[in-house]
């Protein structure tokens, strides 16, 4: 019992949550910001949006299998199906029970936030299915960083702030970017390590298209423009000096960007994939702080 508990787990990915978990609070921070927070809606967009990661999660430890493209010359942590831990059809069946209680949970949100959230929510489920399942895989054509840019960036933070304020404002956009960006960056670096197994198995993702240096390149500046948000949020949005805490991990952005460049290791690239979710991590906790602090 005790290893099939630690198998699903594993499978849950939690290195992957900070994308699910950052979201959230830095809308409930710009809430707070705004004096307009209220921690029980806070706590049921978290709950959905950890439901949506671990669906994700287990949607794409399933459909990876299936497309064959998780096999042993796979060099990253084990998947759970892949390995022989978790038989195909439990996984799918444990994707649909995941994904459903999100939209259950997601129907607090809309009987809070009003049924405009519906759409978003049942277009955030399906995507989550979407990204390696179905005739059109995003995973699988490019559009997996977009994907999670949109998702776990500008609706998860906008919908958070918007549940708790009841509007959206150019602050909680310009937050949701920079979120959504280094959210991004933990696929980058995931997709960095499995680029010549993903190639082989026709997945086709940004840096299998356009190659290595284009995934640093892409990784950096996601890092750059992250760490600018800040910046503009003192000058355009009215926040005190406090808001420009996460600029201490400008130093932490150039190295990990240098040890993405330079990485040929997988077990570099593996550690890497960890690094860049605490960045993001750091990066959500001291903005959250800077923008209750400095508002």
């Amino acid at each position: 019992m005790a290893s099939s508990v630690q198998h699903w787990l594993e499978a849950a990915r939690p290195k992957t949550l900070p994308a699910a978990i950052i979201p959230v609070m830095v809308g409930t921070a710009l809430a707070a910001a705004h004096h307009s927070v209220d921690y029980a809606k806070a706590a049921v967009c978290l709950v959905f949006a950890l439901l949506v990661q671990i669906g994700t999660n287990f949607a794409n430890d399933y459909f990876d299998f299936v497309q064959g493209a998780d096999t042993p010359a796979r060099v990253g942590p084990r998947r759970a199906v892949a390995a022989g831990l978790i038989a195909p059809r439990t996984m799918l069946v444990a994707t649909g029970l995941v994904l459903a209680a999100a939209f259950a949970v997601g129907l607090l949100l809309v009987r809070e936030g009003g049924w405009g959230l519906l759409p978003v929510g049942v277009i955030s489920i399906v995507c989550a299915i979407a990204y390696t399942g179905g005739p059109f895989p995003l995973g699988y054509n490019g559009l997996g960083d977009l994907f999670v840019f949109i998702f776990f960036g500008l609706v998860a933070v906008c919908a958070t702030f918007y549940v708790q304020t009841g509007t959206i404002l150019p602050d909680a956009v310009s937050c949701a970017a920079a979120v959504g960006l280094l959210a991004a960056n933990i696929l980058v670096a995931n997709n960095y390590r499995d680029a010549e197994t993903d190639a082989r198995v026709g997945k086709r993702t940004l840096v299998v298209r356009f190659g290595r240096k284009f995934a640093v390149w892409q990784y950096g500046l996601s890092n750059l423009v992250a760490l600018l948000c800040p910046p503009a949020l003192m000058l355009t949005g009215g926040y005190a000096w406090p808001v420009l805490l996460p600029l201490l991990l400008t130093p932490l952005a150039v190295t990990q960007t240098h040890r993405l460049a330079t990485s040929c290791e997988p077990q570099e690239q593996i550690a890497l994939l960890g690094a860049t979710a605490r960045f993001l991590a750091l990066f959500g906790v001291l903005l959250s702080v800077g923008l209750v602090w400095g508002r």
